[in-house]
């Protein structure tokens, strides 16, 4: 039980953390010309076509799932008690759940039709 109210409070305060100054107070320094690093990640690991995607949904599918990651990341690692240990768990739990968090993400948006389209591509 412990477990699950550290999963969700962390993952209230990360996604408030994203949404608050990633989004907001990031759009006012630095204007509409933010790009997020998962955007880009996204755009060359599974061909995202960032032009028929709504850029403000998908920012906050990023924060939902990266909030969702590191949430899960915590939790796990609240699991053991060496500090070491802790570290290395950390480290490989939060590459394999953000590999398979944004490949869900992919699969999502690839059934939506927002995926370059490949066949195109290879005919050149």
């Amino acid at each position: 039980m412990e477990e699950l109210v550290l999963l969700g409070l962390t993952f209230i305060f990360v996604f408030l953390i994203y949404e608050i100054v990633i989004f907001r107070l990031a759009k006012k320094v630095l204007g509409n010309d933010i790009k997020l690093v998962e955007v880009d990640y996204l755009e060359k690991r599974y061909k995202f076509d960032i032009k028929k995607v709504n850029y403000n949904r998908l920012k906050h599918v990023i924060a939902f799932t990266s909030s969702l990651d590191i949430a899960l990341v915590v939790t796990i690692i609240m699991f053991f008690k060496n500090f070491w240990l802790e570290v290395i768990v950390g480290f490989i739990s939060s590459l394999v759940i953000i590999i398979i968090s944004y490949h869900i993400v992919y699969l999502i948006y690839k059934k939506k039709g927002m995926i370059k389209d490949e066949s195109k591509r290879n005919r050149k």
